[in-house]
């Protein structure tokens, strides 16, 4: 009889170690803890997805706006530099850039470069245009920045949902079977940790890069208002001399 109650606790600790590995949690997990598990796990990979591709998307930016600012300030004809980018401008400053001088080109065609009135609509039609097209460009280069915002302030409570849930399964599962002891509990418990801390996994991250992410947004936006705020100086100079 001593025998079969050892055999039957060491089965038991067996049980317990395999189901404490990662998988098996996930396995024996239910269907609810499940769910909060996968949905993590997808908005973590989608998390890491986005931060990857926008590290290289704002680098490759800002070296092409080095590129461009190098050849605009170098002292050749605007006219070169518009004919030489055409309609199809690479980067956000290039399309300011090729907007602006879109607009000066068909006023100029047109003779809407005299003094008084239509100088100052030109010149608020250039003002204009520029801005429109760099915040549609931005609107472009922060796509799904708020993803990354969602997931860091939400994945947390998920988790903590799965949590919550995983330990009520536990409490139910003492109630039936009427036994406190660590083989009956431990797997829901460990279930409802293992929710909130792939929520964290999820969360800090994206937490830490959007924090990045948005820094270095917002000194690229900068550098384009920058631009555009010189570009229509220059313009503006253009008018006032007389071309």
């Amino acid at each position: 009889m001593e025998t079969k109650v050892i055999d039957a606790v060491n089965l038991a600790g067996s049980k317990m170690v395999a189901d404490m590995s990662v998988w098996g949690l996930f396995l024996q997990a239910d269907i609810v803890v499940k769910a909060v598990m996968i949905l993590l796990l997808l908005a973590s990979f989608w998390s890491w997805a986005i931060i990857v591709d926008k590290v290289l998307r704002i680098r490759r930016l800002s070296g092409a706006a080095d590129d461009f600012e190098e050849a605009f300030w170098s002292g050749g004809s605007l006219e070169e530099l518009y004919d030489r980018i055409g309609n199809r401008p690479p980067d956000p400053m290039s399309a300011v850039f090729s907007a602006a001088m879109r607009e000066w080109r068909r006023s100029v065609a047109k003779g809407l470069t005299g003094v008084g009135t239509l100088r100052a609509n030109l010149q608020s039609r250039v003002q204009q245009v520029m801005q429109v097209t760099l915040g549609r460009e931005l609107d472009q280069v922060e796509r799904h920045m708020g993803f990354l915002a969602s997931v860091g302030s939400t994945a947390p409570f998920i988790g903590l949902f799965g949590t919550v849930w995983g330990i009520m399964n536990s409490f139910q599962s003492i109630a039936v079977s009427k036994n406190t002891s660590l083989a009956v509990v431990a797997p829901g418990i460990a279930e409802a940790l293992f929710a909130t801390a792939i929520g964290l996994v999820a969360a800090i991250p994206a937490v830490l890069a959007y924090n990045k992410l948005s820094g270095d947004l917002g000194r690229y936006a900068a550098r384009l208002e920058a631009f555009s705020a010189e570009f229509g100086a220059i313009l503006s100079r253009q008018l006032d001399e007389g071309h």
